[in-house]
Formats: structure tokens, sequence, C-alpha cells
């Protein structure tokens, strides 16, 4: 039996727990050297952006630690990774490189290139599955068919083979010795400095496994039950905030999956909370998939005729909205806490994606552009799949255009205006009333609140059923549909 080392190289899976490829190199009782190479130019376009480098240095810290206290050190570099993990199977002697796959289309290429280039080594390059509840094709229609629809989807899922039980994290690994001492987090820069847009968001976030298992846990015990009723309320604490973790690999969705499965017990109605939460999960599965069958999910239409569609070269609408300057409450709250605490409540999103591909008619690549540089949760399955979505070009069984109205949504989901002003707060002395469409609202009511409009709170950059109705024509240009 060979005594040489494996590599074990870090991706999108920065944790112990549950990873199968990690148990695998433990199991063979050979040393394994714990890698993680930060490779901008294999990305390319799709390099972390300036929310998910703030998350990942707090990731990788987490890891570092946790590989520490078991007995061995998270080796560390940045450059190319396929010349990295040669020269450290040259260096080590190392014969096998295990990781977790991904599904992303740069890496998919990338795990193809080290595939050939190391196995001409006679070295094992060994994927495991670990960021997926289902892999990409093992669940398909009855013509073996990728679905493309959401719904069939889930349901083809749920009857098919559970998840199995999460992995616990080897009890003894054998760490091989790095073979110098690599750089360390601090010569990466990811976090900001001059300024640092990031200071306050410490508050929000606990990047790292325990962190995840910690808001896993919150949820399940405080939150789950009124998941259904809560999950669109951006005034309320309602929804998981796991999908950082889930991103970067701090807990596997098997995890999630198994505890959430143990607190909905079978029956009840925290069964079918769990339901609804699961059902979660399970667009993040969908929107994988579509990435793994449609690789030019993030460049291309997913219906092909949105390539006619007359976008709108809005310069300055963009702006507006990226600043949360639209004049329309709810759009702006969303904006602002996104820049605020780099997240963004799932329903405001779907509201400010509309406003964005509907109302200014801006392409939809211009605001998953915006979300990729500012979402912690920075995801490019689920991010391109839910712009196109909300654009109309995406995976949707809808027959009609669908356009979110951004008052109507406020006055619903914000019924008591908190999340409004709590994030729009020169609005909040405004009754509700007036509060998501504050152009409406008399002077001596504006006054009183002290608000004057085009000086404290923009005027709206345009006018609700006249933007829609722009869009509609639009639609009907490239559809026949009205």
């Amino acid at each position: 039996m060979s005594d040489a080392p494996i590599i074990y190289w870090f991706r999108q899976d920065l944790r112990l727990d549950d990873l199968p490829g990690l148990c695998a190199a433990a199991a063979t009782g050979r040393p394994v050297l714990p890698v993680y190479l930060l490779d901008d130019d294999a990305a390319g376009e799709r390099a972390p952006g300036g929310a998910s480098r703030w998350w990942l240095h707090g990731s990788l810290a987490a890891l570092a630690k946790d590989i520490r206290n078991a007995g061995g050190t998270l080796y560390l570099r940045r450059g190319d990774t396929l010349a990295l993990l040669e020269e450290l199977c040259e260096r080590t002697g190392a014969t096998a490189v295990y990781c977790s796959r991904q599904y992303e289309p740069w890496a998919v290429a990338l795990e193809e290139r080290l595939n050939e280039s190391l196995g001409a080594k006679d070295i094992t390059v060994r994927r495991y599955p670990g960021t997926l509840l289902f892999e990409p094709g093992s669940v398909l229609t009855k013509n073996g068919d990728p679905y493309k629809v959401f719904t069939p989807f889930w349901r083809a899922c749920r009857a098919a083979t559970p998840p199995k039980a999460p992995l616990a994290r080897p009890d003894a690994i054998a760490w091989q010795a790095a073979p110098d001492s690599g750089d360390t987090l601090d010569d990466w820069a990811l976090r900001p400095s001059k300024p640092d847009w990031a200071a306050g968001w410490h508050d929000y976030w606990e990047p790292g496994s325990a962190g995840a298992q910690r808001r896993l846990q919150q949820f399940l015990e405080d939150a789950v039950d009124r998941y259904a009723e809560d999950r669109d309320r951006p005034d309320r604490d309602g929804t998981s905030r796991l999908s950082p973790h889930l991103h970067a690999g701090d807990i596997s969705p098997r995890t999630v999956w198994d505890a959430a499965q143990r607190v909905a017990g079978g029956h009840g109605a925290a069964a079918k909370a769990v339901d609804k939460f699961l059902a979660e999960l399970g667009w993040r599965e969908f929107s994988y998939q579509l990435l793994s069958f449609f690789p030019t999910l993030g460049e291309k239409n997913f219906k092909a005729d949105f390539d006619a569609f007359p976008w709108a070269d809005d310069r300055d609408g963009l702006a507006a909205w990226q600043a949360g300057r639209t004049g329309y409450p709810l759009v702006d709250a969303g904006l602002r806490e996104l820049w605020a605490t780099g997240y963004m409540h799932n329903r405001v999103r779907m509201v400010t994606a509309s406003f964005l591909t509907k109302h200014l008619r801006v392409h939809w690549r211009e605001g998953e552009a915006w979300f990729w540089d500012t979402l912690v949760d920075a995801d490019m399955a689920n991010n391109c799949a839910g712009w196109q979505w909300v654009a109309g070009s995406g995976a949707d069984a809808a027959p009609y255009f669908r356009i979110f109205n951004p008052v109507a949504q406020g006055e619903k989901f914000d019924p008591d205006g908190a999340y409004v002003r709590r994030w729009v707060p020169e609005l909040a002395q405004l009754p509700d009333k007036y509060l998501n469409k504050p152009w409406e609202a008399p002077k001596d009511v504006l006054e009183a609140a002290g608000v004057e409009l085009g000086k404290d709170y923009p005027a709206p950059i345009v006018e609700h059923k006249a933007a829609r109705q722009a869009a509609l024509d639009a639609y009907a240009e490239i559809t026949g549909k009205k």
C-alpha cells in the first residue's frame, strides 16, 4: 500500500464535516495535505466579487483554525491552479489530488485540464460530490432530458431516493507537512481597507463552519415553524440566511436537509413549513442543473426570443438603482440593505430585479453583475437563473410577462413599513398610507414628515403605469403576446 501523500484541494467546500472527498482521503491512511488555491485567472469574469471575497476571508480563516485544531496546517497559495498542483505533487511526492466537484463552466473546464495534465504524470485526480443534494443528471424527465421547469423537477427529486445522511468529520487524519510557509490570508487582501466599506458586516455574519451551524440551529429553533408565512416578509427574521454559508461550503446541503427533516418529524405544521424551506434548497438544485446542462446561462438568454428584446441603454437609471435612489421606497430599501450588509431579502431581490429589467428595461446581465459583486452569497447558478427568471428570459412556465408592482409589493409584504423605515430613514416619519408612494402625499404631510421630494428623497425616476406598459409593449414585440 502506498504511503505517498494525497493533496486535498479545497474549493467551495470550506469545512471538515460531511466532506466525502476528505473522508475518502483520510480513509486511505495516507498523509493528507490540505490546500486552498486562489486562482482568479481561471475563473475569469467569475472570480469572486468584492462581497464574496470578504466572506471567503472569513471562511478560510475558520477552516484554517479547524484544521489547526485537528493537528494540520491549511496551505495557501495564489496563482495558476494547474501549475501549483503540479509543483506541490513534485515537491511532496503526492500521487493523488482529491476535491469536491464544481459545476460552473470555468470550473468544469479546469477539472478536465487537471485530469488530463496530472493524469499524464500518473497523478490521480478524484472528484467527489459534496455541494449538492442531487448530482446534475441524476434526476431527469422520463425522456432522459433535463427539467426546464422547477415544480416538476422538485417533485421528481422528492420522489427519488433521498439524500444520504451527512458524514461525520474524520476521527483522525495523518496531515502532511506543507513544503513551505505558503501565503497568508492577509497577503491576499480579500477584505477592503481604504475605505472599509464592509466595516459593519461583522454585526450580521459569522463566516465559517461554526457560524453556519449556529445559524442553522437558530433558524430551526426560532423561525422554521413560521417559515411559510414569514419568508416573504423582509421586516421579519423569517429566513435561514444560510445561502452564503452554502455557497462557500461552510455547511453542506445534506447537513441542512438532515437537520430540517429531523425537526419536521414527518407530520404536522412543522413538516409543512420544512417542506417549504426545503423547496428553497430545491431551487438551488434546479439552478445548478440548469447551469450544468446550459453552461451559457450567465451570458445568453435561456429563451431565445429574448435575444430580440429591446433593452434600454439607461446608464442614469442603472446608477440610480444601484445607489437606492429610484424614488420607489421598497426598491431603494433593498439596494441599501445590500450595500450595508452584503445581502438582500429574497422577496425584495425579485422586486428590485423586476424594477431594473421591466420598469427601466435595463438588461438582466447588468443587474446580475451588480449582485455578483455585492452579494455575500453570489452564486453563479442561483444568480443567473434568478435574474433570468425575473427578466422573463429564463426557465419559467408562466404564460405571461411578470411585472412586480413595487408599491403593492411594499404594502403587502412590509405592511407596517418597518423594513422601508429601517433602510430609507428619511421617510421614517411618513404615515403608512404614503410610505410606499410618497409622491402621493399632500404637501403638509410631507412637511410634517420632514420630506422634500427631489431633495431629501428622489421623485420616482419612472412612472409605474407608463413603465409597465412600455415593458409589455416591448414583450409584445418579440412574442406577439400582450
